[in-house]
This record gives C-alpha cells, sequence and structure tokens, in this order.
C-alpha cells in the first residue's frame, strides 16, 4: 500500500499526496490540489517533486493550484472527462486506469456522478481517494446530480472490499458524526467511530482515513437499507417509510437543514 500525506489546505480541505514504490522518494502524485500556498509549501519542506495530478471534480477548493503547480513542473493531469476543467491533459472516465510510473501504482477510475454531474474517483492498492462524494460518516451535497444517481454512486463504493482506506476531499468528520447519532441514537458502532474521531481531531489529527468497512456500519448515507434508518427518516419528516434512493433523497435533505 503507497504511502499516503494529507495536506490541509484552505478552511477544511484536505489534499493528498501519494508516494509510491519506487526508489525516487520525491515524487509524488497529488489528489485534488486546491490551494497553490499550501501545497507549494510542502513541497518545499520536503524535497518533493510532483509526478501527476488526479482531480475528482471541478471545484475550484480542488484545482485552484493548478495553474501554480504546471507553471513550475511538467506533468500529466487527470481529471474527469465530463467536467472540462481547465490544464486536464489526460481526461478519464468510468474503468480507466490512471497509470502513475514513477510512483509504480495503477488506478481505476470509477464515475460516480452525484456532488456534481462528472464526479470521479480513483481507486487502487487499498486506497480510494473520494473527493466530495463519500465522506467519513457523510456524503457530498447534491449540487449537480440526482439523489438517484449519488445513490448509486454510494452504492458501488459500499461495495469495494471492507479493508480499502477511504481518503476524502475535506475534514467534516465530527459534524457527520452529529447527524449520524441523531439518526442511529443506539447504534453502538459509532461511539467508538466517535471516540477516535474526537481524539485524532483534540491531537490535531486528521480524523482520516477510515476504512469502507466502518463507513458500512456508521454512515446514514450507506445505510439507507437499514430499517433503523429508514424509521428514523420517516419519524423526521413524517412520511411514510421509504427505501433506497428515496430513502436516500429524504436524509439527504435532512443532513441539508441538519
Amino acid at each position: 500500500m503507497p504511502h499516503v500525506t494529507p495536506i490541509p489546505a484552505l478552511r477544511d480541505n484536505y489534499i493528498w499526496a501519494i508516494e509510491g514504490t519506487h526508489a525516487d522518494s520525491r515524487a509524488v502524485a497529488l489528489v485534488d490540489p486546491g490551494e497553490p500556498d499550501a501545497i507549494l509549501a510542502w513541497l518545499a519542506r520536503q524535497h518533493a517533486r510532483p509526478v501527476a495530478i488526479l482531480l475528482t471534480h471541478h471545484h475550484h477548493d480542488h484545482t485552484g493550484a493548478l495553474p501554480a503547480l504546471l507553471q513550475a513542473w511538467s506533468m500529466p493531469v487527470h481529471g474527469p472527462r465530463r467536467e472540462g476543467i481547465t490544464g486536464v491533459t489526460h481526461p478519464v472516465g468510468e474503468a480507466d486506469r490512471v497509470q502513475v510510473p514513477e510512483l509504480g501504482l495503477s488506478f481505476e477510475v470509477l464515475e460516480t456522478p452525484g456532488h456534481t454531474r462528472g464526479h470521479v474517483c480513483y481507486h487502487g492498492h487499498g486506497c480510494l481517494f473520494a473527493g466530495d462524494t463519500l465522506f467519513a460518516c457523510g456524503c457530498g451535497r447534491l449540487f449537480e446530480g440526482s439523489a438517484e444517481e449519488m445513490h448509486a454512486s454510494l452504492r458501488r463504493l459500499a461495495a469495494l472490499p471492507a479493508e480499502t482506506e477511504l481518503y476524502c476531499g475535506h475534514e467534516y468528520t465530527l459534524a457527520n458524526i452529529a447527524f449520524a447519532r441523531e439518526v442511529e441514537p443506539d447504534n453502538p458502532a459509532l461511539e467508538t467511530y466517535h471516540a477516535r474521531a474526537r481524539a485524532h481531531r483534540e491531537a490535531g489529527l486528521p480524523s482520516l482515513p477510515t476504512r469502507i468497512a466502518e463507513e458500512r456500519a456508521v454512515n446514514p448515507f450507506l445505510r439507507c437499507h437499514e430499517a433503523s434508518v429508514r424509521m428514523a427518516i420517516a419519524r423526521h419528516d413524517g412520511l411514510p417509510l421509504a427505501s433506497g434512493s428515496a430513502a436516500f433523497a429524504r436524509l439527504r435533505c435532512w443532513k441539508d437543514i441538519f
């Protein structure tokens, strides 16, 4: 498994720096570089050089450092084919593979529309770089896609191997846990999950990564099929029980005003 380092940026973003298995310890791939100052300072401190950029979607807080990086280095920029991001040299879509030969790494592209219409994730080597589709104990808002699309995207990610490590775009974990506890106050897995996340944040550490197995146990947006979640949704909005994407849509609306 590659070594992955979080680089805090802006208010609550993470830029992920991926180191590979080859001898060149200075080479890194960058996922969603949103702020030039944060990433350029980190690269200088580490005496590192970027050899590839992986973008999950077009929002500026995930792409804002592209001009500065490309002014300083020449490298491939992989990004979603359906979003037309300026600076992308290698548009990617479903089932494409992103090769980073300098690191000895290769990632599968998963199209995960919902947060944006063309959002993609990168999966490989036991890691999932999920951008703003799947968060620790939460999911992204529906800015462009539909509830049906996002629900399908989340079900795909939930079906990945249990030990897959989740690297998402923001430090939203404690706020997401507060909502999850409102939905499932009697879920014992949430207590352990909360204690660990709180301890990490109080120590000034990221709450990430988590694992897909943990997300299946605590993330309400991956648990819309569970009776406890469906009943909580019905109690909250006073409507009949729903399942599938209908339950997800109502849960997402609840979170939007939480």
